[in-house]
């Protein structure tokens, strides 16, 4: 294992390779945001998620702004 000092890693992207091949990415991050926008990005069931939400909407089946705050607050009431 080696150890780095955060001053050497933290000025951006360190990349992680075996075998000279990249296998990961190591980012400093400035907040937890920051981390959670890096996690979903990669989910692939936020993706798969989204991809359904879009093709619904497209083909007319989507909630107007309004009627979606309605149904949160109904179900955030529901919740107690």
């Amino acid at each position: 294992m080696r150890i780095a000092p955060l001053a050497d890693v933290k000025e951006g992207p360190v990349v992680i390779t075996r075998n000279g091949k990249a296998v990961a990415v190591l980012v400093a991050t400035a907040n937890d945001d920051d981390v959670e926008s890096l996690v979903l990005a990669r989910s692939p069931r936020l993706h798969k998620l989204l991809k359904k939400s879009r093709a619904s909407i497209k083909a007319g089946r989507g909630l107007s702004s309004k009627e979606f705050w309605n149904a949160v607050s109904k179900r955030q009431t529901r919740r107690g």
